[in-house]
């Protein structure tokens, strides 16, 4: 692992070296300026990794019995080491959990997956090199059944899911752990969209806005098949909708359970089908959850492993960075993702002994109103993207952790969609490189000779050191723009109530999500609410219309590659390239690999029970290792 060796002022300093640069170059009248020359040195950047072990301990089934351990050998996951028993795994959250019951929604923080099981999740044997599960969306071939067993369309409006049998429900009253059939799929999906069992109306969060508006009816066939019935023929928005939805939507609750409490908002109703039982849980402090005895499943890379292989999972509610960044560098959290490169330049020089891996991660972009003068005109906003140097951006500033990809609709990291870079013609290329002098031709153009003054609202949590730099590109065009702060909730609230009126800037770009396609199409349509640049455009609008009523997932992936391009082309908001960020965990941590959803989420980490169900702590680097 190699040493940093930037300090985060020695970062501000080439921040303000490349402003002076620029503006010294333009004022000798150079159309191209290499605003870097004098730098010759960059320094080594922290690269990615994944842990390996050697470890040759037997699998542990308690802290004092040991069993022998049979392995296949030849898979690639036979570098990771063999898996233990026991011990306790602890995360940290950043928001206090306060909804405990899937119909309240996936806009508040939960922790409800560590219990509550849904019918697909990912594949737990596919090598990492094929697909790491690093990003929020999945595709469908990077899908497997978790309560599901086996799938397929019986008709095009007609998805047919079998069950796997004999999964039982924690033996927790009013369940008691009775067998787990199609019954309580049905029940599940009806109370939450109106369907049936006495439910006639979508729950609040659920009557609109989804793919599942377009859920007709789900029945059960047989004791283990469910036939989910939709009003489109369309393969990609069904498995969007089951496979890939954020949140909690597809988390099975016990139907006993709320017949009998009317809803589960009190922990204390915690029932599911999962790995862990919820023992204790303390508001703004932390949740205790320790292994089901009575778990119905096995390690598919170890299918004589049941699970899980901990006996106990805790998880820190620390909304503060800093206090959870201490508790890595302690060792009482096992592992922490979304860290930025000034504070794991920090973590390197403190603990080295920590691991890290690069991780996909979001896009910064600068998001003007396209609907207000002068950002209502192509040719002033082409002008901005020119005018930045992202070449400088990332071979400096990102001290080359990241490479040169511009930010269009989809992440450049959702494999097999969107539009990527390698893929763009040299003329759209060409619209994004460094070049203020066709920039300032634009702006002329544009009836803007001068330039012209401008204002945006930046998100707090935002990367504002990359936002001076953006102002000294700018300022080197004759556009004079002032920075204005707030806190994320301020701001999300200024800029949905339409209050900016210029640009704005989060902490997460408008564009190159790696969320589900129809997620990402809807960002921009006419209406939305997150639409904070207020694009208003039928073209656009089309491509998400058409994505709806297309009936395969061909089809599909062409609109959304059309989709990319078009906003690449019309310059709708500024790319300031896709970015990532690290994930650091601890030597005695196994099995993990930055796997989006693992630890933590936008709001839930959507995949809780899966994961530190497999994951493992290795007992004996732990003891040697404590700090």
């Amino acid at each position: 692992m190699s040493c940093f060796k930037w300090s985060e002022q020695l970062k501000r300093i080439l921040a303000s070296i490349i402003i002076i640069g620029l503006i010294i170059g333009l004022s000798a009248g150079c159309s191209k300026t290499n605003t870097t020359t004098s730098m010759t040195t960059v320094p080594t950047p922290i690269s990615s990794t994944v842990a390996t072990s050697t470890t040759t301990s037997k699998i542990i089934t308690s802290t004092t019995t040991v069993v022998s351990q049979t392995t296949t050998s030849g898979h690639w996951w036979d570098k990771l080491g063999t898996p233990q028993y026991g011990g306790t795994m602890t995360i940290r959250l950043n928001k206090n959990p306060v909804m405990f019951d899937p119909i309240y929604g996936e806009r508040l923080a939960s922790i409800e997956p560590a219990w509550l099981e849904r019918m697909f999740t990912d594949d737990w044997t596919v090598d990492p090199s094929v697909f790491s599960y690093q990003t929020q969306f999945r595709p469908n071939d990077y899908t497997k059944g978790l309560l599901a067993n086996s799938w397929e369309f019986s008709d095009p409006n007609t998805l047919i899911v079998h069950l796997r049998q004999g999964i039982q429900w924690q033996n927790i009253p009013p369940v008691n752990g009775r067998e787990f059939t199609a019954d309580d799929i049905v029940f599940n999906y009806d109370r939450l969209f109106g369907l049936g069992d006495g439910f006639t109306k979508p729950a609040p969060y659920y009557a609109t806005g989804s793919s599942f508006v377009y859920l007709k009816s789900v029945m059960a066939t047989d004791k283990y098949t469910v036939a989910f019935n939709w009003t489109l023929p369309n393969p990609e928005i069904v498995y969007e909708a089951l496979e890939a939805a954020p949140g909690s939507v597809n988390d099975i609750v016990a139907p006993e359970a709320v017949k009998q409490w009317g809803d589960l908002s009190d922990w204390h109703h915690a029932i599911g089908t999962g790995p862990f039982i919820l023992q204790d849980f303390v508001s703004d402090s932390s949740a205790t959850l320790v292994k089901n005895p009575n778990y119905w499943g096995y390690d598919e890379r170890y299918p004589q492993n049941k699970l899980p292989y901990v006996d106990k999972l805790n998880i820190l509610i620390m909304p503060d960075n800093a206090t959870a960044l201490a508790a890595l560098r302690s060792g009482k959290i096992d592992a922490m993702d979304q860290i930025s490169v000034s504070d794991a330049q920090s973590i390197e020089k403190t603990n080295p002994e920590i691991l890290h891996l690069l991780l996909p991660s979001t896009s910064n972009t600068i998001d003007p109103r396209n609907d207000v003068v002068p950002f209502n005109d192509v040719r002033v906003r082409k002008a901005l993207q020119l005018s930045i140097d992202l070449q400088s951006i990332t071979s400096n500033y990102y001290q080359g952790t990241i490479p040169l990809l511009p930010s269009t609709l989809t992440s450049e990291y959702a494999t097999g969609w969107g539009f990527p870079y390698d893929q763009w013609p040299q003329d759209l290329k060409d619209e994004y490189a460094y070049n203020p002098t066709m920039a300032k031709q634009l702006l002329g153009q544009a009836g803007y000779p001068n330039g012209f003054k401008t204002d945006i609202v930046a998100d707090s949590s935002g990367d504002l050191d990359l936002l001076q730099i953006v102002k000294s590109y700018f300022s080197a065009i004759g556009v004079d723009m002032t920075i204005k702060t707030m806190d994320p909730a301020s701001w999300l609230a200024f800029v949905t109530a339409k209050k900016q009126d210029a640009m704005a800037m989060r902490a997460t770009g408008i564009i190159g999500s790696s969320s589900s396609p129809t997620r990402q199409l809807i960002q921009l349509t006419t209406g939305y609410g997150a639409n904070w640049i207020y694009l208003a455009d039928p073209v656009f609008d089309s491509y998400y219309n058409k994505a709806f009523t297309a009936t395969s997932i061909d089809d599909v992936k062409q609109l959304v590659k059309n989709a990319n391009e078009y906003v690449a082309r019309g310059h709708f908001t500024v790319s300031l390239l896709a970015t990532k960020s690290y994930a650091f965990y601890q030597p005695w941590f196994k099995g993990y690999n930055g796997q989006d959803q693992a630890i933590s989420g936008i709001l839930t980490p959507r995949l809780l029970c899966f994961y530190e169900a497999r994951f493992w702590i290795d007992q004996k680097a732990k003891a040697s290792l404590k700090r």
